[in-house]
C-alpha cells in the first residue's frame, strides 16, 4: 500500500478488525519510510450485474453513482455516512441475490425508494420527486399522501 505522505510503497500492519456488519475489513498501517500512520479499507469485489438503463443502454454497476443519489436525497438530514453505506450494502446484496447478467435501472431505484422509506420521509420525497419525473403538483402530493397513515396526524399524540 502506498503511503499518503511520502509515496513509500513498503508499509506494516499495526491492527486489524471487522467492521460491524462482517462486510469489511479495517487496518492500521504503518510506512515504514516515514513512519505515518493511516487506515485502509479492505472489502469483498463483488461482480454485480449490468444496469439496463431506461433508453436500453448498458453501464456497469457503480456503487459511487448510488451513493451520490442516496448524498443529494438525504442532503441535510439527520442521516450518517455510515448509514447510507448500510443502505447500499443492502442494496447491492439484493442485486447480487438476483442471480441475474443484467438488472434494469428501475430495480435498483425501486429498491432504493424503499431503503429511503423506511430510514427518512424527506428523503424519500426527494428521491421520489427526481426518481418518478413528476410532471405536475398533484402526482407529488398523491406521492406524500401514499406516505401519511389514515388518521396519523403531525404534532398530535396517539391515544
Amino acid at each position: 500500500m502506498r503511503c499518503p505522505r511520502c509515496g513509500h510503497l513498503d508499509d506494516r500492519v499495526i491492527d486489524s478488525r471487522q467492521s460491524p456488519p462482517g462486510d469489511n475489513i479495517r487496518r492500521r498501517r504503518e510506512c515504514l519510510a516515514c513512519t505515518y500512520r493511516f487506515t485502509t479499507y479492505e472489502r469483498l469485489e463483488v461482480f454485480l450485474p449490468q444496469v439496463v438503463k431506461r433508453d436500453g443502454r448498458r453501464e456497469p454497476y457503480q456503487r459511487e453513482k448510488l451513493l451520490a443519489g442516496l448524498v443529494r436525497a438525504c442532503e441535510k438530514r439527520p442521516i450518517s455516512a455510515d448509514a447510507l453505506n448500510q443502505v447500499a450494502d443492502r442494496i447491492e446484496r439484493h442485486i447480487g441475490e438476483l442471480g441475474v447478467r443484467e438488472v434494469e435501472a428501475k430495480v435498483l431505484g425501486d429498491a432504493l425508494m424503499e431503503e429511503l422509506k423506511g430510514l427518512d420521509g424527506v428523503a424519500y420525497v426527494r428521491f421520489a420527486s427526481v426518481y418518478r419525473s413528476y410532471s405536475d403538483i398533484s402526482e407529488f402530493l398523491t406521492e406524500l399522501a401514499s406516505m401519511v397513515e389514515p388518521g396519523s396526524r403531525r404534532g398530535e399524540d396517539a391515544p
